[in-house]
């Protein structure tokens, strides 16, 4: 058992440190499967790197630095994503740029794709709302042949010339210009 320094704050700080260092520990160990040439004494190695570098961003062990270290944890931890602990074991990926990366960085690729999807139909969506557009069933997509459309018209070229006509297929999405 530890000697309580005098000055308790600096034992608590410790304390922290020390126990978020152990949960680091055992997500990198993960299971006991360690690449080749990996051992115990990198792991621990990596953790302490890892939590030294977590800690420095925040210069104390307030709630930041604590879901910081979750964070990390959680990752290392996820089943469906052992690339990130092994790309840390394996020296592709730093303490140092493990320490800083956000929770999209971090996430498996299944994840990645779930959330670029969302994005884009996030994206998608906002323009749809932009451009509402005259609703008709006189103009046909080419692509799924449904008479479901909606349509602009701006003015593209000179004043002279006639206005340019974007067309919209509510159905399947599929956008042309009609001349």
């Amino acid at each position: 058992m530890k000697e309580k320094p005098s000055g308790g704050h600096h034992y608590n700080l410790d304390e922290v440190r020390s126990s978020c260092r152990k949960l680091l520990l055992n997500a990198i160990k993960g299971d006991g499967e360690l690449p080749e040439g990996c051992s115990i004494e990198k792991c621990e190695d990596i953790s302490t790197d890892l939590e030294a570098a977590i800690f420095a961003q925040f210069k104390q062990t307030n709630p930041r630095y604590k879901n910081q270290v979750r964070s990390r944890v959680f990752n290392l931890k996820d089943k469906k994503n052992p690339n990130l602990r092994m790309n840390l074991l394996c020296g592709i990926l730093s303490a140092e740029r493990l320490s800083k990366m956000t929770s999209e960085e971090m996430a498996n690729d299944d994840v990645k794709k779930e959330r670029e999807g969302f994005v884009k139909q996030g994206i998608d969506e906002s323009r749809l709302a932009m451009v509402e557009g005259t609703k008709t069933d006189m103009l046909r997509c080419g692509k799924c042949q449904k008479n479901n459309c909606t349509y602009n018209q701006l003015q593209t070229r000179s004043a002279d010339e006639p206005m340019t006509t974007f067309v919209l297929c509510n159905e399947c999405g599929n956008r042309w210009k009609f001349c």
